[in-house]
């Protein structure tokens, strides 16, 4: 069959013509759901209408409408034509007759909900097709496309309105890829949803809601961060401001709603967005996640999680200091900075307040979520992600950026090489990709919650309160794959403890 150079492959909604390359088969651009154009914007995602002729799936569809330049500069690309018209998803497989059915991974892009587009470079499926994994990548709304609240929106909805319309589209691709992943040889009953950054939350926010129960069975989180989701209340506070600002008075119908152009929403500034955060209080997300979590309530089912050693770099990006943000949390002289130095023996207060930052908002959740994980029984696997490719570690003093995993995951760093063509990936850095890449499909293909090790390079362990133990991908920029015992747990807990005594704080209103 991998002599032909076009392959027709027939799903429930009909039949799709794919494309040979690199020895696996791909289809780019397929619906999995009705375009939310019209009435259909702000509603869930509805079923196709079936096709009677070929489905031509070579080319990539339109991406969620976004800052193009944005995306370039920030999520590893140009996505191209976009669109409202925006539900498509994307698939490698290495076999569509296996002799038995091959393990499924579904990916989520990140961008802070409002950039990405699964069709990006890094995300390219072909090394973990060729590992033996039926790829998905997916788009889906975004901003205020993906999460929006009104009064007109809450009276047509009923009792309990729907605000995360992103989340109802990965919803939706993955009851695509119930019905129709056996067709490419995927195995139903083994998908591994996976994700980083905003993809990673979106990825935990299914983990907590009941509308995903038995859509997949395994997750990976890449980089989560420990922003509170928004509430329900908030998100329509802020649906009230942007009708406004787009001249529509505050009983705006629906019908006056849905006329807006969609191109009118996603130049709004911060002052008109909730975050890059979902939103919790509907039949998505009924709980925040981490109280989810931390109550056991979360779905049973085998997690990796873990973050890089240099996530303080998104502020970087977004103009903001690590030093001003840990600023507002510990005014100045406060005694938690003597205690901040005393942890970290760390004196410069700029290099203090990043790896403090870092630690507070990106590693304190994967080591508290483990725990959770532990509490019900179901394994967990935490990594530390700390490699830099050699061409980068002259500008990289810090670690690893924020993001800088995924082209290691998908083994994708060649199609990076035109974000800069002066530092090209080496030999040791397609090396270490390898050994990543192969982690990652091996928790898809084989784990369970039965499992206690991932093969690898180095054999890695379960994690467990006793023993902590932790996967280092890469050491201080370097090459070595090592395990690490009590990886950063003396300041975790203390972190932990801020955080619970925090939550417990009335909150002031905005």
């Amino acid at each position: 069959m991998k002599n032909q150079q076009r392959l027709n492959i027939t799903t429930v909604e009909g039949e799709l013509s794919g494309v040979i390359e690199g020895g696996s088969f791909v289809f780019r651009g397929i619906p999995y759901a009705a375009p939310p154009v019209g009435p259909l914007r702000w509603r869930a995602p509805q079923r196709l209408a079936p096709w009677a002729q070929p489905r031509d799936a070579t080319r990539f569809a339109p991406g969620a409408l976004q800052s193009r330049q944005m995306c370039i500069d920030a999520a590893g690309g140009d996505p191209g034509t976009l669109s409202e018209d925006c539900l498509y998803l994307n698939v490698w497989t290495p076999d569509p007759e296996p002799m038995r059915p091959l393990p499924v991974m579904v990916w989520l892009h990140g961008g802070g909900f409002r950039i990405g587009a699964g069709h990006l470079p890094p995300y390219d499926g072909q090394a973990l097709a060729q590992r033996g994994a039926v790829v998905v990548t997916l788009n889906y709304r975004l901003g205020h496309l993906g999460f929006f609240a009104h009064p007109a929106l809450d009276a047509e909805q009923g009792e309990v309105p729907v605000t995360n319309f992103a989340l109802l589209d990965q919803l939706a691709a993955l009851q695509w890829v119930q019905r129709n992943i056996q067709a490419f040889g995927g195995d139903r009953d083994n998908v591994t949803l996976f994700g980083e950054s905003a993809g990673a939350q979106s990825t935990l926010a299914l983990c907590c809601s009941p509308l995903a129960t038995g859509l997949f069975h395994k997750a990976i989180v890449q980089s989560a961060y420990a922003l509170p989701e928004a509430s329900g209340d908030r998100l329509r506070s802020i649906g009230l401001k942007v009708a406004q600002h787009l001249g529509l008075c505050a009983d705006a119908s629906m019908e006056q709603l849905r006329a807006i152009p969609a191109e009118a929403f996603w130049p709004l500034d911060r002052r008109y967005t909730h975050g890059p955060v979902p939103v919790w209080g509907d039949s998505v997300l009924p709980q925040p996640i981490m109280k989810t979590f931390l109550r056991g309530k979360q779905q049973r089912i085998p997690l990796m999680i873990g973050s890089t050693s240099d996530e303080a770099s998104v502020l970087d990006f977004f103009g903001t200091s690590p030093h001003k943000m840990l600023s507002s949390l510990i005014p100045e002289k406060h005694l938690g900075w003597r205690v901040l130095r005393w942890m970290y023996d760390i004196h410069d207060t700029i290099r203090l307040s990043r790896e403090a930052t870092r630690d507070i908002a990106f590693t304190l959740m994967p080591w508290m979520l483990a725990h959770a994980q532990h509490s019900i029984g179901m394994p967990c696997w935490r990594y530390w992600f700390d490699y830099v490719s050699e061409n980068t570690r002259d500008i990289s003093p810090n670690g690893t950026w924020h993001g800088s995993d995924v082209p290691y995951v998908f083994h994708t760093l060649g199609v990076l090489s035109w974000l800069d063509a002066a530092r090209p990936a080496t030999a040791q850095d397609a090396e270490f990709a390898d050994r990543v890449c192969d982690y990652w499909f091996n928790f898809a293909r084989y784990t369970s919650e039965y499992s206690h090790v991932i093969e690898g390079s180095c054999l890695w362990p379960q994690w467990r309160p006793g023993q902590d133990i932790t996967l280092s991908l890469g050491c201080k920029g370097q090459g070595q794959i090592l395990l690490k015992h009590n990886f950063m747990r003396s300041r975790l807990r203390v972190f932990r403890l801020v955080a619970a005594h925090l939550a417990r704080k009335p909150r002031r209103r905005r």
